[in-house]
């Protein structure tokens, strides 16, 4: 056997699905695996809503993410169908499956998301995310009883937040993938273009800002994004709402609540495309956009 021959046989490579419920972390967890922010991040529920994948690559392996959205109740909403369809692809088509859970606070939703798994369970590590808050690490027993019914790949208590942990869960995960070449080229750490991670990012910083429902009816899509003769990029985002009603939300007294949004979003963009960014947003309404296939697959939505 060659030398070449023998490197090849010790590369793993293959797709890992991220699954829980909202809000335990699951981009979180993405973005430090990967080490770029590669999903946006919000203390609201479902701000994941498309099916993102994030790459690492690690001692010849190569470990595809897939961030799903936050596994909920079922809902008659067509954007909420196409979320839990996205949740379900990823677990099917995967090699291996990590169950994110928050330590603090184990649920119901919890507990159903590892019915639904059934026996993937197998290839599934239960991830035990914000370990880092509870001191007493002997409270973490019970939790683990909780799940002991269940023949679980392995347990791993993490802080995503903090990247408590995540080497060895890496080291985990790595060494049960399967043997085979990677899949995407070394330098690739999403399959998300800049237009996309450019909405999201708008998006994110739209929902830091707002209460109330408005998050929920609120979508971004890039118009125009291009570079001038003096090479500052030119950003311009249209923000879709359902309702006339929200628009003064969103816009705010005197354009304030946009103007803080645009502000923090440009200071980020800078950082995604390299340079000077001048962004401009504009205020829609398409009444039920979130209820509509067609709309969906319209503002970029996988409708397949």
């Amino acid at each position: 056997m060659t030398e070449n021959e023998r490197e090849a046989g010790a590369r793993r490579s293959g797709f890992v699905a991220i699954v829980g419920r909202p809000n335990v972390g699951k981009s979180t967890l993405l973005n430090a695996l990967v080490g770029e922010k590669v999903s946006i991040v919000t203390a609201k529920p479902h701000t994941t809503r498309h099916r993102i994948l994030g790459i690492l690559n690690r001692d010849g392996c190569q470990a595809v993410f897939i961030d799903t959205p936050g596994h909920a109740q079922r809902s008659k909403r067509a954007m909420h169908r196409l979320m839990a369809r996205a949740i379900h692809q990823a677990v099917e088509e995967c090699d291996l499956i990590l169950l994110v859970v928050d330590a603090q606070h184990v649920t119901d939703e919890d507990m159903a998301l590892v019915d639904l798994l059934g026996p993937r369970v197998e290839r599934t590590i239960l991830v035990l995310n914000k370990s880092d808050t509870i001191r007493n690490k002997e409270k973490l027993l019970p939790l683990l009883e909780r799940f002991s019914a269940f023949p679980f790949a392995a347990y791993v208590p993490i802080s995503a937040r903090k990247g408590d942990n995540l080497d060895r869960l890496v080291s985990e995960l790595l060494g049960r993938l399967p043997p085979g070449p990677q899949l995407y080229p070394l330098e690739v750490k999403t399959d998300r273009d800049v237009a996309f991670r450019a909405a999201e990012i708008i998006r994110e910083k739209l929902m830091n800002v707002l209460h109330q429902e408005v998050p929920y009816g609120l979508t971004v899509e890039i118009e125009h994004m291009a570079q001038n003769e003096d090479g500052q990029w030119v950003v311009h985002g249209l923000i879709w709402l359902e309702r006339e009603g929200h628009k003064p939300i969103v816009i705010g007294k005197e354009g304030a609540v946009l103007k803080q949004a645009g502000r923090e979003a440009r200071l980020e963009l800078r950082e995604l495309l390299g340079g000077r960014v001048h962004l401009e947003l504009w205020v829609k309404v398409r009444e039920h956009w979130s209820d509509s296939e067609r709309e969906l697959a319209r503002l970029g939505f996988d409708v397949q």
